[in-house]
Protein backbone atom coordinates (compact mmCIF):
# COMPACT_ATOMS: atom_id res chain seq x y z
CA UNK A 1 0.00 0.00 0.00
CA UNK A 2 1.41 3.26 -0.86
CA UNK A 3 1.16 6.29 1.55
CA UNK A 4 1.16 9.94 0.06
CA UNK A 5 1.93 12.42 1.95
CA UNK A 6 -0.42 16.01 0.97
CA UNK A 7 0.17 18.21 4.13
CA UNK A 8 2.94 20.22 2.39
CA UNK A 9 0.98 20.49 -0.38
CA UNK A 10 -1.96 21.89 1.99
CA UNK A 11 0.20 24.32 3.39
CA UNK A 12 1.63 25.77 0.22
CA UNK A 13 -1.87 25.88 -0.37
CA UNK A 14 -2.93 27.80 2.65
CA UNK A 15 0.20 29.62 2.59
CA UNK A 16 -0.83 30.85 -1.07
CA UNK A 17 -4.43 31.69 0.46
CA UNK A 18 -2.79 33.85 3.11
CA UNK A 19 -0.68 35.56 0.54
CA UNK A 20 -3.22 36.40 -1.75
CA UNK A 21 -5.46 37.75 1.46
CA UNK A 22 -2.81 40.07 2.18
CA UNK A 23 -1.85 41.00 -1.12
CA UNK A 24 -5.64 42.12 -1.73
CA UNK A 25 -6.13 43.82 1.99
CA UNK A 26 -2.83 45.51 1.20
CA UNK A 27 -4.19 46.58 -2.26
CA UNK A 28 -7.22 47.59 -0.64
CA UNK A 29 -5.86 50.11 1.82
CA UNK A 30 -3.02 51.57 -0.84
CA UNK A 31 -6.28 51.96 -2.69
CA UNK A 32 -8.16 53.53 0.15
CA UNK A 33 -4.73 55.85 0.71
CA UNK A 34 -5.10 57.23 -2.60
CA UNK A 35 -8.76 57.61 -2.50
CA UNK A 36 -8.48 59.85 0.39
CA UNK A 37 -5.14 61.66 -0.94
CA UNK A 38 -7.17 62.27 -4.08
CA UNK A 39 -10.50 63.50 -2.01
CA UNK A 40 -7.83 65.79 0.59
CA UNK A 41 -6.07 67.32 -2.67
CA UNK A 42 -9.08 67.92 -4.51
CA UNK A 43 -10.94 69.35 -0.98
CA UNK A 44 -7.99 71.43 -0.32
CA UNK A 45 -7.45 72.90 -3.65
CA UNK A 46 -11.34 74.05 -3.22
CA UNK A 47 -10.86 75.58 -0.26
CA UNK A 48 -7.40 77.71 -1.37
CA UNK A 49 -10.15 78.88 -4.31
CA UNK A 50 -12.57 79.84 -1.62
CA UNK A 51 -10.12 81.63 0.36
CA UNK A 52 -8.93 83.44 -3.05
CA UNK A 53 -12.32 84.57 -3.17
CA UNK A 54 -13.02 85.22 -0.03
CA UNK A 55 -10.01 87.59 0.35
CA UNK A 56 -10.42 89.39 -3.55
CA UNK A 57 -14.51 89.94 -1.86
CA UNK A 58 -12.84 91.39 0.97
CA UNK A 59 -11.06 93.68 -0.91
CA UNK A 60 -13.25 95.21 -3.12
CA UNK A 61 -16.01 95.11 0.14
CA UNK A 62 -13.27 97.37 1.85
CA UNK A 63 -12.89 99.89 -1.76
CA UNK A 64 -16.86 100.54 -0.98
CA UNK A 65 -16.42 101.75 2.45
CA UNK A 66 -14.64 105.09 1.55
CA UNK A 67 -17.69 105.17 -1.14
CA UNK A 68 -20.22 104.21 1.71
CA UNK A 69 -18.97 106.63 4.22
CA UNK A 70 -18.90 109.37 1.29
CA UNK A 71 -22.63 108.42 0.79
CA UNK A 72 -23.18 108.67 4.43
CA UNK A 73 -22.08 112.30 4.82
CA UNK A 74 -23.64 113.35 1.60
CA UNK A 75 -27.08 112.31 3.29
CA UNK A 76 -26.75 113.64 6.04
CA UNK A 77 -25.25 117.46 4.53
CA UNK A 78 -28.69 116.59 2.32
CA UNK A 79 -30.78 116.20 5.51
CA UNK A 80 -29.33 119.65 7.18
CA UNK A 81 -29.85 121.41 3.93
CA UNK A 82 -33.44 120.35 2.85
CA UNK A 83 -35.07 121.82 6.25
CA UNK A 84 -32.84 125.10 5.22
CA UNK A 85 -33.95 125.39 1.58
CA UNK A 86 -37.25 125.22 2.90
CA UNK A 87 -37.16 128.11 5.20
CA UNK A 88 -36.02 130.30 2.08
CA UNK A 89 -38.56 129.24 0.07
CA UNK A 90 -41.07 129.82 2.39
CA UNK A 91 -39.29 133.21 3.20
CA UNK A 92 -39.35 134.06 -0.69
CA UNK A 93 -43.20 133.56 -1.09
CA UNK A 94 -43.65 136.02 1.77
CA UNK A 95 -41.30 138.54 0.15
CA UNK A 96 -43.04 138.10 -3.10
CA UNK A 97 -46.55 137.12 -2.24
CA UNK A 98 -48.08 140.60 -0.50
CA UNK A 99 -46.59 142.08 -3.75
CA UNK A 100 -48.59 139.52 -5.81
CA UNK A 101 -51.66 139.68 -3.47
CA UNK A 102 -52.29 143.12 -4.12
CA UNK A 103 -51.48 142.95 -8.21
CA UNK A 104 -54.25 140.18 -8.23
CA UNK A 105 -56.51 142.41 -6.52
CA UNK A 106 -55.86 144.95 -8.87
CA UNK A 107 -56.43 143.06 -12.16
CA UNK A 108 -59.10 141.43 -10.92
CA UNK A 109 -61.25 144.69 -10.22
CA UNK A 110 -63.73 145.83 -12.57
CA UNK A 111 -62.83 149.29 -13.72
CA UNK A 112 -65.04 152.10 -13.67
CA UNK A 113 -67.24 149.38 -11.97
CA UNK A 114 -66.12 148.57 -8.54
CA UNK A 115 -63.84 151.07 -6.25
CA UNK A 116 -62.52 148.97 -3.19
CA UNK A 117 -62.52 151.52 -0.01
CA UNK A 118 -60.91 148.93 2.81
CA UNK A 119 -58.34 146.40 2.51
CA UNK A 120 -57.11 144.43 5.74
CA UNK A 121 -54.79 141.02 5.83
CA UNK A 122 -53.61 139.32 8.91
CA UNK A 123 -52.49 136.00 9.25
CA UNK A 124 -53.59 134.88 5.76
CA UNK A 125 -57.29 135.99 6.42
CA UNK A 126 -57.98 139.00 4.35
CA UNK A 127 -61.16 141.18 4.03
CA UNK A 128 -62.30 143.56 1.76
CA UNK A 129 -64.74 146.60 1.19
CA UNK A 130 -66.10 148.56 -1.26
CA UNK A 131 -68.65 150.21 -3.45
CA UNK A 132 -70.08 148.27 -6.77
CA UNK A 133 -72.28 149.48 -9.38
CA UNK A 134 -74.56 146.36 -8.63
CA UNK A 135 -74.78 142.56 -7.25
CA UNK A 136 -73.77 141.44 -10.48
CA UNK A 137 -70.46 143.35 -10.38
CA UNK A 138 -69.89 141.77 -7.14
CA UNK A 139 -70.29 138.57 -8.25
CA UNK A 140 -67.85 138.99 -10.91
CA UNK A 141 -65.15 140.30 -8.70
CA UNK A 142 -65.53 137.15 -6.36
CA UNK A 143 -65.12 134.91 -9.03
CA UNK A 144 -62.26 136.74 -10.77
CA UNK A 145 -60.77 136.70 -7.59
CA UNK A 146 -61.71 132.83 -6.88
CA UNK A 147 -59.40 132.13 -10.20
CA UNK A 148 -56.44 133.54 -9.08
CA UNK A 149 -53.12 131.36 -7.52
CA UNK A 150 -52.99 133.85 -4.14
CA UNK A 151 -56.32 133.39 -2.95
CA UNK A 152 -57.70 130.16 -2.01
CA UNK A 153 -61.39 130.96 -1.32
CA UNK A 154 -63.67 134.15 -1.10
CA UNK A 155 -67.08 134.52 0.85
CA UNK A 156 -69.52 137.39 0.90
CA UNK A 157 -70.21 138.57 4.30
CA UNK A 158 -72.81 141.38 3.39
CA UNK A 159 -74.54 143.74 0.45
CA UNK A 160 -76.17 147.09 1.39
CA UNK A 161 -77.75 149.35 -1.05
CA UNK A 162 -76.36 152.52 -1.48
CA UNK A 163 -78.11 155.53 -3.25
CA UNK A 164 -76.61 159.30 -4.33
CA UNK A 165 -78.92 161.29 -4.24
CA UNK A 166 -77.34 164.00 -6.15
CA UNK A 167 -76.19 161.93 -9.04
CA UNK A 168 -79.37 159.33 -8.70
CA UNK A 169 -77.63 156.41 -8.47
CA UNK A 170 -77.93 153.33 -6.81
CA UNK A 171 -74.81 151.35 -5.42
CA UNK A 172 -73.80 148.45 -3.60
CA UNK A 173 -71.43 148.50 -0.74
CA UNK A 174 -70.07 145.18 -0.23
CA UNK A 175 -67.81 143.29 2.50
CA UNK A 176 -65.77 140.02 1.17
CA UNK A 177 -63.51 137.49 3.34
CA UNK A 178 -60.54 135.83 1.52
CA UNK A 179 -58.11 132.91 2.64
CA UNK A 180 -55.16 133.97 0.82
CA UNK A 181 -51.60 131.79 0.34
CA UNK A 182 -50.49 132.70 3.90
CA UNK A 183 -53.38 130.74 5.55
CA UNK A 184 -52.63 127.98 8.07
CA UNK A 185 -55.44 126.06 9.39
CA UNK A 186 -55.29 126.29 13.14
CA UNK A 187 -54.29 122.77 14.93
CA UNK A 188 -56.97 121.42 16.86
CA UNK A 189 -57.04 121.12 20.39
CA UNK A 190 -55.67 118.55 22.09
CA UNK A 191 -57.85 116.60 24.03
CA UNK A 192 -57.47 115.40 27.53
CA UNK A 193 -56.69 111.28 27.39
CA UNK A 194 -59.17 109.96 29.69
CA UNK A 195 -58.54 108.25 33.11
CA UNK A 196 -58.10 103.74 32.71
CA UNK A 197 -61.13 102.80 34.88
CA UNK A 198 -60.05 101.85 37.86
Amino acid sequence: MIKINLFPYRAARIKENIRRQVSIYGLSILFLILAMGYYYLNFNREINILKQEKTAKQKELDSFKDITAKIKTIKKTIAEIEPKLKTIKELEKLKTGPVRLLDEIAMSTPKDKLWLTSLKESKGSLSLEGTAMDNETVADFMSSLQSKESIQSVELVRTKQKKIEKLNLNLKDFTLTCKTYAFKEKPPPETKKRKGRR
